[in-house]
């Protein structure tokens, strides 16, 4: 049997290139980058896509904080220096993972016009489709998922995004989703329909 398969397919007598892995996944590969201020909703809207083209039957993946600066990333901080490494690490990861055909979803602040061109530049411009999640400084505060705001606005965290340091908001990404104005439901199926035409070969 296993000497049937290897005429059947002797790509298998090669290195795998992208294109081999994107046919057997039959999907285009790229990554699907979400910034904006923390409790903006890209970590709820990133697992809704998920599910939405785990349904349709397409294969992605997330990476965001829980799996990022918990994992490979545990050994940086916040300063100017160890977020543009964050950025770098995970520019470089998602770039492998669109290399094995996956669609990348990421779900980071990536505050600034440099840090998310750096990303771009290590992705590749045509691989890279930016998703700006954008919700109102006073709505994240409100929300406050992780009660992050609250020691923030104590003085507890120094530089925090948006209210001590900056966040520099896209100037052209793909998609804009306001989340104080759209709900959950409806800015996964305005993502997903922004990329379908893409992901099908």
């Amino acid at each position: 049997m296993k000497k049937e398969v290897e005429n059947i397919h002797p790509i298998f007598h090669q290195l795998l290139q992208r294109t081999d892995r994107v046919t057997l996944l039959q999907q285009n590969s790229f990554v699907l980058w979400m910034t904006g201020l923390s409790g903006s909703g890209k970590s709820t809207i990133a697992k809704g896509l998920e599910k939405k083209l785990y349904a349709e039957g397409y294969l992605s993946y997330i990476l965001d904080g829980d799996n990022i600066r918990f994992g490979i990333n545990k050994d940086l901080g916040f300063s100017v220096e160890d977020r543009k490494e964050n950025i770098r690490r995970i520019a470089e990861i998602s770039k492998l993972f669109v290399d094995a055909g996956i669609i990348t979803i990421n779900s980071f602040v990536s505050p600034t016009l440099e840090i998310r061109q750096q990303a771009k530049d290590i992705i590749g411009e045509k691989d890279f489709i930016e998703v700006y999640i954008n919700a109102p400084f006073e709505v994240c505060a409100q929300r406050d998922v992780k009660g992050l705001y609250k020691k923030a606005l104590a003085g507890e965290i120094k530089n925090f995004t948006g209210l001590d340091a900056p966040f520099e908001a896209p100037v052209h990404p793909a998609i804009e989703i306001k989340t104080d104005n759209l709900s959950v439901e409806e800015s996964v199926d305005k993502i997903f329909n922004l990329i379908i035409q893409r992901i099908n070969l």
